[in-house]
């Protein structure tokens, strides 16, 4: 076009067909230039945002491990991982498009996704629960059951749901039958003799009882201090750690074919971790964790342990009777504010293992054990503090 104006006959519908599809191919080229979220940059490698749900830590040793080692970049992908943090939910950051893949526990994003956000758990990372109730040993709390009468800690926010389960199967009435006490985010409370039972992650919160002297004997804790009530062994336990996508994005093949990548490449870096807990922990020391290095290679080691062996079907496949059982929990399971984390059961489309079929069987045509059938955690040393 010229520009100049013509007193001729009006465009044919043939050009103006033309023009649209120009138009379209021009936004198509822009769309593909951006630097948000999913976008690439010419040639290079495609850039894609993770949202992690807490802070750099051994908890994301793999996704670190898969950046620092090149498992995202041989297959064409510059992932820029976001920390997380008290104030920050990974799955709504997800919804909003501000990412393109988030880390977040399963009972958590589905309660989002009933409130309307549009993800789906695409590879079920954690196969294990790592949430414990700890208590001193000779407090004699072994089972849910003898929390009847006891000042039991939770954090709340929705990381409680299990052991109010556990507590509920064990024919306890969790608002009557125990002294409920907000727990701050540590350990400090239980070891101060506040609480008589303290929730902990098995690779977080339980390394600080470890790692803090006993007054006693001027020494550190050791487990034998200490009893822990294991959700895993009760029938209460919930998924965890999975890496959650965008359920519209999934309509658009582009997308699709970066979810198999990106996951592809997440499960490299676990199994890299598996085979490699000091090397893993450096990579997380160096990415920026404020915590120390023994207590990082703890973190690692134990968290290898929620990952590995994995199914049969390989790493990220999420199990239909894992899944069912976190739905029940979910459903069931009541706070002390009479609340449970889900109404109705969550629709088809909140999970799927297309793309981790795709991902593991990339993986397996390249040589990477993604079962771990062998897998053997390795001794950690803990020091004071975790330093």
């Amino acid at each position: 076009m010229n520009g100049r104006a013509t007193a001729a006959r009006p465009p044919s519908r043939r050009l103006l067909r033309s023009l649209a599809v120009v138009a379209a191919l021009a936004l198509s080229v822009a769309a593909c230039t951006t630097t948000g979220p999913g976008s690439s940059t010419g040639d290079g490698p495609q850039r894609v945002t993770l949202q992690l749900q807490w802070s750099t830590q051994g908890q994301f040793a793999g996704y670190l491990a898969a950046v620092d080692q090149g498992f995202y970049a041989k297959r064409g992908l510059d992932v820029q991982i976001k920390e997380g943090g008290v104030d920050i939910v990974p799955q709504t950051v997800l919804a909003q498009g501000q990412a393109d893949y988030a880390i977040a526990w399963v009972p958590k994003a589905l309660a989002s996704r009933e409130q309307g956000a549009a993800i789906t758990d695409v590879a079920q990372i954690f196969q294990r629960s790592g949430t414990y109730q700890v208590a001193f040993a000779d407090k004699g709390i072994t089972s849910a059951a003898d929390l009847r009468g006891k000042r039991v800690g939770n954090w709340g926010f929705g990381n409680e749901f299990e052991l109010f389960a556990g507590m509920t199967a064990a024919g306890l009435t969790p608002a009557s039958d125990v002294t409920l006490v907000q727990q701050q985010f540590d350990m400090q409370a239980l070891l101060s003799g506040e609480i008589d039972a303290a929730q902990a992650m098995s690779y977080n919160e339980y390394a600080q009882v470890l790692e803090a002297q006993n007054p006693a004997t001027g020494q550190l804790y050791t487990p034998a201090d200490f009893s822990v009530i294991n959700w895993n062994d009760t029938g209460t336990a919930m998924l965890q750690d999975a890496i959650w996508a965008s359920t519209e994005r999934l309509s658009d093949p582009g997308y699709e074919d970066t979810t198999t990548r990106f996951i592809a490449g997440s499960i490299e870096g676990w199994a890299y971790c598996r085979e490699n807990v000091e090397s893993c922990r450096d990579i997380v020391v160096k990415a920026g964790s404020t915590l120390g290095a023994s207590h990082q290679l703890w973190q690692v080691n134990e968290v290898n342990k929620l990952i590995w062996p994995s199914p049969a079907a390989g790493a990220g496949a999420i199990d239909p009777a894992a899944w069912e059982q976190t739905v029940r929990v979910a459903r069931t399971a009541v706070n002390a504010d009479g609340q449970t984390v889900l109404t109705r059961d969550p629709d088809p489309e909140a999970y799927t293992n297309t793309y981790v079929e795709r991902a593991v069987g990339m993986l397996k045509s390249e040589g990477v054990d993604v079962v771990g059938a062998g897998y053997t955690p390795t001794t950690v040393t803990l020091n004071p503090g975790g330093s």
